[in-house]
């Protein structure tokens, strides 16, 4: 079977330091992967690999069968891998239709004259960025704020924002790190809905990375955990929540009684 996503003993090595050694992933089309681990494990580093962010010691990304590895960020994107961060990087002073509109960057074939001269082209590739900017806004529950500034919303409204920005390009795969970082339960619960409809409404395979165990068991499909830069168990929800060592990795090991 020939995955979506192949990511073939990545090493990602800065100095001495070993952020990731080893590591294969693979993602099957429409399926939602969870990545887990304590903090430091390399779950990040190992994202930013597969978005073009670090160029991997060694080892090799297949995206479709397509080596894709070390290519740059815009170019994965292009292709159809998007993402959002642990960290916001909305642009506060643009409007929420604005920031969703950036995020069609990869979809536009004007050159700098037909945006210059604001040629018929590129005027029919804005109005094409704003019609898909309507249509996110209302799939992710923002269309009435379309006009606010970004900067003006609340903080679950703007971890929204990115999901709509994520999906501007039409990826084939999203990534999201942390998306309910920071929320409190019913929010992360909306969250974690909204990545489910992106699944099943968008036909999208999704790798997740999140801290809210119970989110998590309850979202994703398979999950990985990492440890330390390398792989400790890959299984189902009901099977990491059994695996001994999993539950060693986030609670130590036990003391002796006597």
């Amino acid at each position: 079977m020939e995955h979506l996503i192949q990511m073939e003993q990545i090493c990602m090595y800065f100095g001495g330091v070993h952020a990731v050694e080893n590591m294969n992933l693979h993602l099957a089309e429409k399926e939602i992967l969870g990545i887990i681990g304590p903090n430091g494990s390399g779950k990040s580093t190992l994202i930013n690999v597969l978005t073009g962010i670090y160029a991997p010691t060694s080892g090799h990304v297949l995206f479709g069968g397509e080596d894709i590895t070390g290519r740059q960020s815009y170019e994965i994107a292009a292709k159809g891998i998007s993402r959002t961060f642990q960290n916001l990087r909305i642009f506060r002073a643009m409007t929420v239709c604005e920031n969703v509109m950036t995020g069609r960057h990869c979809k536009v074939r004007a050159k700098f004259v037909d945006i210059l001269l604001r040629t018929a082209k590129y005027r029919s590739q804005e109005r094409e960025a704003l019609k898909k900017a309507d249509e996110l806004l209302e799939f992710v529950g923002l269309s009435h704020m379309k006009n606010e500034f970004a900067g003006s919303m609340s903080y679950g409204q703007q971890k929204r924002l990115e999901v709509a920005r994520a999906l501007a390009s039409e990826p084939k795969v999203c990534l999201f790190d942390e998306p309910a970082a920071g929320m409190n339960s019913a929010e992360a619960n909306e969250m974690m809905d909204l990545i489910r409809a992106v699944q099943k409404d968008r036909g999208l395979a999704i790798i997740l990375i999140e801290h809210n165990m119970e989110a998590m068991m309850n979202t994703a499909e398979r999950i990985i955990v990492m440890d330390a830069g390398h792989k400790a168990a890959e299984g189902t929800p009901k099977e990491i929540q059994r695996n001994q060592k999993v539950i060693q990795i986030y609670l130590g090991e036990e003391e002796p009684c006597c």
